[in-house]
């Protein structure tokens, strides 16, 4: 696909390497982060790595209030964009949330309402082209709630739930919608979890992630495969038993 690629929390590290493999294709490229210290410097690697043109816009996505002036300034900049892809979330502490409600609360606008807007202003966007792609990361967690990580759990599978809705809206326009499911990846956020044979490399994660975008027609996908299988374990487990175990 040879239109322009956003990316939407340009940052996280899976972001960054979806970055540079479409760098390596030449591709023009718009990132959205928090920082844009952070941003620039990456727009400078995808720049000397073959991005025919890198775009940054410092931006607080959790912000909603933002969202209509950053859309618009979105479409200015890269008007047109054959890509989305959504990559931020925040991990957050499950402990913590436990007891804290406002932070709780924080965290599920993170992970869910806040993407639910962006992933609305750029449905509208591409659904009036009749064509493009929304590549939505959320979480093999958000398959099951589990007791030590359920808040953020609970947002990546309402995520889940919304791009599947979204993909039914827009499949007559002609718009993609790809939900990329990650397993546990090697990055600063899982930087506190035990390295283990099944965490895999933000280098191949972000491989498939645009091998999928670019050639693939799957509606869902899990990075690595294995997690499919996996997942389809946790979820066959029954209630009653799953309650009971600590993890």
């Amino acid at each position: 696909m040879s239109e322009g690629l956003i990316i939407l929390g340009a940052t996280s590290k899976i972001a960054q390497e979806v970055g540079r493999v479409a760098a390596r294709h030449g591709r023009e490229v718009l990132l959205v982060a928090r920082s844009m210290e952070r941003a620039e410097a990456i727009a400078g690697d995808l720049r000397a790595r073959g991005a025919s043109k890198v775009t940054v816009i410092a931006a607080d996505l959790a912000d909603i209030s933002t969202h209509p002036s950053l859309w618009e300034q979105i479409e200015a900049d890269m008007p047109d964009a054959g890509e989305v892809l959504l990559a931020y979330g925040s991990l957050g502490d499950q402990e913590r949330a436990d007891h804290d409600i406002d932070y709780t609360l924080r965290e599920l606008n993170t992970n869910f309402t806040s993407a639910v807007s962006l992933l609305s202003h750029a449905a509208e966007q591409f659904e009036g082209r009749k064509k493009g792609v929304l590549a939505v990361i959320t979480s093999v967690a958000g398959d099951r709630a589990r007791r030590s990580n359920y808040v953020y759990g609970t947002a990546k599978g309402a995520l889940t739930l919304f791009a599947q809705g979204l993909r039914a809206r827009l499949f007559t326009s002609g718009v993609r919608v790809l939900t990329i499911k990650p397993g546990p990846v090697d990055t600063p956020m899982t930087a506190h979890m035990k390295k283990g044979l099944l965490m895999a490399t933000p280098q191949a994660v972000a491989a498939a992630i645009y091998r999928e975008m670019e050639d693939g027609t799957a509606d869902v996908i899990y990075v690595p495969g294995y997690w499919w299988l996996i997942m389809a374990i946790i979820k066959a487990i029954p209630e009653g038993v799953a309650k009971k175990l600590k993890f």
